[in-house]
């Protein structure tokens, strides 16, 4: 049987084995120390986000009522035909501005002439008669004075003498009459105004069994401002008269300012003309009026205009951007950030714009730092980083 062969070891198998287990030894190390630094790490939170504040801007404030209403002519008269007769000429273009007592139509004067002359004729003759019985009357009274006559031709003479008096004074109203209804022959403009389209045509019989309208012719300045103001405001007003000891006069003289929908502004001014004495129960409003000077006929009868009127002065009143405010279901509100750079919601009364900025009327201090833009990344509760603006009125809403 063959001898099994001895089995051969190298010296390095040692060697590798104990190189093998520093290895692995090292690299647990390794792994243990890694472990160990990663369970050490701790979450930094993010900085607090930037967002705009500034305190509320402070001036001193107009209150106005603001309304809206039409504009409507001081003066609209229809101009008639008040004798028979064919129109004989028309004597404007349509649409001109006329001066008062301007001819504007003729009606046929010719047979209306000469009945004022047939009148004056009359009238001389009634005049005559009166002088021939006055002489006869005085005649008569020296002879009954000297007993040349009787009584009885006294009285005779003086029934005459008044029976021609009544005869002069109705050839004199004869004769008036006759002279005005020559003058209607003539229809002239009874302001200034623009006159409208002729309604009739020359030719035409006019005045036959009732006046006829001839044409219009309206007073353009100056112009009525018609509107409404509701109840609330109504006392509101009425109370702040009593506080300032106005009197109805000085009500009637508030400045009223007037814009066009394409306007900018208030670009025209006038004053309060009239308030209804009742206030309409259907509507609940107060019929109100003003009149503004209109040279230059920028405003037209019927046109729909924006209406305020200043009613009282407020000083260091706090007014913030418009956008500024927010609102839910409780009302209107604005982010503040207190001195922890909190944000806190804040609930305030708004009021009416000016300049660009809304008024705030409550619920808001001079030193509050109000959010002013970054308004998303400003959470109430939430702590922010704020950098302070200046609040200011935009130039272009200022007027």
């Amino acid at each position: 049987m063959p001898a099994r062969s001895p089995t051969c070891t190298s010296p390095n198998d040692g060697l590798w084995q104990r190189v093998t287990g520093a290895c692995r030894a090292a690299f647990a190390l390794f792994a243990l120390v890694t472990l160990s630094a990663c369970e050490q790490n701790s979450f930094v939170p993010p900085p607090p986000p930037k967002v705009d504040v500034g305190v509320p801007a402070q001036r001193g404030i107009t209150r106005f009522l603001e309304a809206t209403g039409n504009t409507a002519p001081i003066k609209n008269v229809d101009l008639v035909a008040r004798v028979q007769g064919f129109l004989q000429s028309i004597n404007y273009q349509d649409g001109n501005f006329v001066k008062q007592g301007a001819t504007l139509f003729t009606i046929e004067p010719e047979t209306y002439k000469l009945k004022l002359e047939q009148a004056q004729a009359a009238e001389a003759g009634a005049q005559a008669s009166l002088k021939q019985a006055e002489a006869d009357f005085k005649r008569q009274s020296e002879l009954v004075s000297r007993q040349v006559v009787s009584q009885a031709t006294l009285d005779t003479s003086t029934s005459s003498r008044d029976n021609a008096q009544a005869n002069l004074a109705q050839a004199q109203v004869n004769t008036r009459i006759a002279q005005v209804n020559y003058g209607y022959t003539t229809v002239t403009a009874p302001f200034d105004g623009v006159v409208s389209a002729h309604l009739i045509s020359v030719g035409e019989l006019v005045g036959a069994s009732s006046p006829t309208q001839l044409a219009t012719i309206v007073a353009l300045d100056p112009i009525y401002v018609n509107f409404s103001v509701n109840e609330q405001d109504v006392l509101r007003i009425r109370e702040e008269a009593r506080r300032r000891g106005m009197t109805v006069n000085d009500l009637r003289q508030l400045p009223i300012e007037v814009g066009l929908q394409t306007e900018d502004g208030y670009p025209h001014k006038g004053k309060l003309d009239y308030a209804a004495p009742t206030i309409n129960q259907s509507t609940g409003t107060l019929a109100v009026r003003g009149v503004l000077p209109n040279s230059d006929r920028a405003l037209l009868p019927g046109s729909f205009v924006r209406i305020r009127v200043p009613l009282d002065q407020q000083q260091n009143a706090l007014l913030v951007p418009d956008a500024a405010l927010g609102s839910d279901q409780a009302g209107r509100y604005v982010l503040v950030v207190n001195k922890d750079n909190i944000v806190e919601q804040r609930k305030v009364q708004a009021g009416p714009l000016d300049g660009g900025l809304r008024v705030i009327e409550s619920g808001l201090k001079p030193d509050d730092r109000v959010v002013v833009a970054g308004l998303l990344r400003a959470i109430p509760g939430q702590k922010v980083d704020p950098q302070m603006q200046k609040i200011e009125s935009s130039p272009a809403s200022a007027k």
